[in-house]
């Protein structure tokens, strides 16, 4: 099977929403939107953790030598996202201070409509603070989430909003 395989620097988009109404969290294009969403995507150096691993349950019986397993509980380790400081700005740590809560939502392969690249990450700011480094290199502060509850991945990146005549 051929595919179109890509870089997601470049590519892929990550915004901060303050809301999401659907208890599926599925963000509407609305709240993809400003002034619900701001896209942090440009000010970020770098990013960690944001999967699902699952923690099986082992379940070895007498009849076999084979330790066999089952799903166990699904769980989020704590994710971050690293950030280059503005000097003349702090839009961003005043988006991002500790205890806040919203959704941190990854458009995989860009902000294409249809395609099921989004997933959602119920989070609050675990903590934030700023990197010291005497090296030759960019200023940057980390923030740590917790994630709070279960995310929504591979949804649809929603539909384009038509204007209205």
């Amino acid at each position: 099977m051929a595919q179109q395989r890509f870089m997601r620097r470049g590519i892929t988009k990550i915004l901060w929403l303050k809301d999401v109404a659907a208890e599926t969290k599925i963000p509407v294009r609305e709240e993809i939107s400003a002034p619900n969403a701001t896209d942090l995507t440009e000010a970020i150096s770098d990013v960690d953790g944001w999967s699902l691993t699952n923690e099986a349950i082992e379940t070895p019986d007498m009849a076999s030598t084979f330790s066999s397993s089952i799903p166990g509980n699904d769980k989020a380790d704590n994710s971050s996202i690293t950030f280059y400081e503005d000097q003349l700005s702090d839009t961003i740590e005043t988006l991002l201070p500790k205890g806040a809560s919203g959704f941190v939502v990854f458009l995989r392969k860009g902000d294409v409509p249809g395609s099921k690249s989004m997933d959602t990450f119920p989070v609050q700011v675990a903590s934030r603070a700023a990197q010291y480094n005497a090296g030759n290199e960019a200023a940057k502060f980390q923030a740590i989430f917790s994630i709070t509850s279960p995310p929504a991945l591979d949804a649809a990146v929603p539909a384009a909003s038509m204007g209205t005549a």
